[in-house]
């Protein structure tokens, strides 16, 4: 069956489906109750490291990060391996704790809600790729921060702040082509919607973006979620379409999505946002500097470059990440507002982005009014319930 035919034979006007709604608010409390969960693992696992360790290591003087780095200079003196080992039991620890919550969280509550379409040998590869490719890139960031810890003691959070500014640059430019295939299949469009893929590259020429094709991904192996993205930098940037969205909206309404992706492109919010981030990390990693300083005097750690003293890092730059998110999402929803301007302005279809953001709500499960602390502490995004009723008022 022509999927794009069916979908244009279609009243142009989503309507928001009361049952999911109600679903979604469920869904959206639970997932919060289990975000404080995993904030509260995570906070007290760390604070554990900084406590005395027990009989079974034989030092119980010694605290259990200390013992471990210990341990491990008892293996060797190289500085880089000492580092790879404590993070390796370190986070190996952490992430066996967690498989339960991991399981519940991301594979049985999806599927309770009709959300997710995956097997569970697809979620545990799924949970292996992560963990590989997340504890590689973490292993490289890691590394970096203690050889500046050893070059440069005293201004080592400033250095760092300009590296990481450096490796996201690079990250979100070879991301698309590197990173993205190993979780999903991408196959260029052309071929089976010539006119949508005309259509798009129309619009990100208007928009003063060259993008280097048009692909759809496997979305569906996983989710029934839908979602649409301008990924990349430069010769890397590509329009991606789930093939969720391909299946259930209309040509109009992913046109009006990939407007407001590519809203981000003209109003330079990438190199924005990135530079938005690196002044919070630079401000997380100064913190850090000044509580790594106190746990040597504290706690009787060798250096400020002792690995040992790696969960006052963790502790320091995940309460002020705490404490600045409220601001850092703010910021992302004025900027996602002024977005969604932009491609109402653009295309003109405003009846089209409020049935858009209509299904999105329905098929991705989201609450489209969350109470008002939700959205200012937690949401990246302005409600969409706010952006429907701003399209059709527009």
């Amino acid at each position: 069956m022509d999927t794009s035919n069916h979908l244009e034979d279609q009243p142009s006007q989503a309507n928001l489906d009361p049952v999911r709604q109600e679903k979604a608010k469920e869904y959206g409390r639970i997932k919060r109750r289990l975000m404080l969960v995993d904030m509260l693992m995570v906070g007290l696992y760390t604070i554990a490291w900084l406590f005395p360790s027990s009989q079974l290591f034989g030092e119980q003087s010694l605290r259990a990060s200390a013992t471990l780095r210990d341990i491990l200079y008892g293996i060797t003196t190289n500085e880089w391996l000492v580092v790879a080992g404590f993070m390796l039991v370190f986070g190996g620890i952490y992430s066996l704790l967690t498989i339960p919550l991991a399981y519940y969280s991301g594979f049985i509550l999806p599927h309770r809600y009709d959300l997710s379409t995956q097997t569970l040998p697809g979620w545990m590869v799924d949970q292996v790729k992560g963990l590989v490719v997340g504890g590689f890139i973490g292993l490289i960031v890691i590394q970096v921060i203690y050889a500046l810890l050893r070059l440069t003691p005293d201004l080592w959070w400033l250095w760092v702040a300009g590296v990481m500014l450096v490796f996201n640059v690079v990250l979100a430019n070879l991301g698309p082509v590197l990173l993205l295939p190993i979780f999903y299949k991408l196959a260029p469009l052309d071929q089976e919607r010539p006119d949508l893929v005309e259509r798009l590259t129309k619009l990100a020429e208007r928009a003063g973006t060259r993008v280097r094709g048009v692909y759809k991904f496997d979305m569906s192996r996983r989710t029934k979620a839908a979602n649409a993205a301008l990924t990349g930098l430069g010769n890397t940037r590509r329009i991606i379409l789930g093939d969720t969205l391909l299946q259930e909206f209309r040509d109009d309404e992913i046109e009006t999505v990939l407007a407001h992706e590519l809203a981000h492109h003209v109003h330079k919010d990438i190199p924005l946002g990135m530079l938005v981030g690196s002044v919070m990390t630079l401000g997380g990693l100064y913190l850090a500097s000044l509580g790594i300083n106190w746990g040597v005097q504290t706690f009787g750690f060798l250096g400020v470059d002792d690995v040992a003293a790696f969960p006052i890092l963790m502790i320091v730059m995940g309460i002020f990440g705490l404490v600045t998110m409220p601001l850092q999402n703010g910021f992302s929803r004025w900027r996602e507002r002024r977005a969604d301007d932009y491609a109402l302005m653009v295309t003109g279809k405003k009846e089209a982005y409020a049935s858009a953001l209509t299904r999105l709500a329905n098929q991705n499960l989201a609450e489209i009014d969350p109470e008002p602390w939700v959205e200012i502490l937690l949401m990246s995004h302005p409600p969409l319930g706010k952006r429907i009723r701003m399209a059709e008022n527009y």
